[in-house]
């Protein structure tokens, strides 16, 4: 087959994803049936650029983007051995995330589509998550998404493409921004979470009480910031801290996470189940978070006790990724779903809001 035909049964899309410090392109097919693969998966992390700040410095990300989209996107399509007049659509993360770096992957998407003469859909980063797992497993709709990264911790219904309700919210700091934190506190470097996770596992954690912040409370909302503040003031208490000291701590921060993650899961699958009485419960854990291993065994024993199942798509795919927006484009191209080549970049867009949803 030529590099520039199509067969009419597929659709290819090219998905590029620019919205914090992954810059990103991918290629997925989505076949006639529903199911679909991952052609090709290009990721460039920007960890060493960034790691000397302990976090993201947006103008730095957004620079990076402009300096090495270009050589992401035709690698993408290099390795999936196509060319832009294959594509069926280029779909590109519009928001939320960092402005200056949505703003370079979704003008490049533009030029691409008004080049190639291809629709262009503009996805919403947190879309993308949302439905990875539909990708990987096949899932059917409804069911319950735990939304766990660096700037998201939501819990969802996801009925469909574009219909989603929001059930629960951190009304502070994300979960992962939260690790992140809690790792800079205690001089463990960036990115933090696999640092504490990886201390945690030699570490006591009940040595340090630690509170669960809300989880008296019956609403499936999180609060981090309070045990982030408790994390500071037992380290303080104990000063100057040794090795062991750093690994009870992260032990006793990641116990308490784990803790109330359990506690709001079996409350929301319960929900679930009353909502959607006749949907087979299942819980999907998506963002970056979700590679954490202590919670999804934790998960697991939750979703065992409610009799739902548990979905955790591949590491690679809980990061940002370009495959993921492509597979969400792909979803909304066979609605019928495309956009103007003058739709914005937003730093802010609610998955749940009203313009989401497609009309039936």
């Amino acid at each position: 087959m030529a590099r520039d035909q199509i067969d009419a049964s597929v659709h290819l899309v090219l998905g590029i994803e620019t919205s914090c410090d992954e810059t990103a392109a991918a290629v997925v097919r989505r076949h006639c049936d529903g199911t679909g693969e991952i052609v090709s998966n290009i990721v460039r992390s920007q960890i060493a650029e960034h790691s000397a700040y302990g976090g993201v410095v947006p103008e730095l990300a957004a620079r990076s983007h402009i300096a090495h989209l270009d050589a992401i996107v035709i690698a993408a399509l290099d390795e999936a051995g196509i060319g832009t007049g294959a594509l069926s659509a280029v779909a590109a993360t519009a928001g939320p995330g960092l402005i200056g770096g949505v703003l370079v992957g979704l003008t490049t998407a533009k030029g691409i589509a008004a080049a190639s003469g291809k629709p262009l859909i503009a996805v919403n980063h947190l879309e993308g998550h949302a439905l990875t797992a539909r990708l990987t497993d096949g899932l059917d709709f409804p069911y319950l998404l735990l939304l766990v990264s660096g700037g998201h911790s939501q819990f969802l219904l996801v009925r469909g493409v574009g219909d989603y309700e929001r059930w629960g919210t951190t009304i502070d700091d994300a979960l992962g921004e939260a690790f992140d934190k809690a790792a800079k506190l205690m001089d463990l470097g960036y990115p933090g979470g696999p640092e504490v996770e990886r201390r945690a596992g030699s570490g006591d954690p009940a040595r340090f009480r630690l509170p669960r912040p809300l989880l008296s409370e019956r609403r499936l909302d999180f609060s981090f910031s309070g045990l982030k503040t408790a994390l500071r003031l037992a380290a303080e208490a104990i000063e100057p801290v040794n090795e062991t000291d750093i690994a009870d701590l992260c032990a006793s921060f990641q116990a308490a996470i784990v803790d109330i993650l359990s506690s709001r899961s079996a409350d929301a699958l319960e929900r679930f189940s009353k909502a959607c009485p006749d949907a087979p419960p299942t819980l999907v854990v998506a963002g970056g978070v979700a590679a954490n291993r202590a919670i999804a065994k934790a998960l697991e024993g939750v979703c065992d006790g409610a009799g739902a199942r548990l979905v955790v798509p591949p590491a690679a795919l809980c990061a940002d990724n370009g495959a993921m927006i492509a597979w969400a484009g792909a979803e909304r191209l066979v609605l019928g779903r495309t956009d103007r080549l003058d739709a914005p970049a937003r730093p802010r867009w609610p998955l749940d809001e009203p313009g989401m949803r497609i009309a039936s």
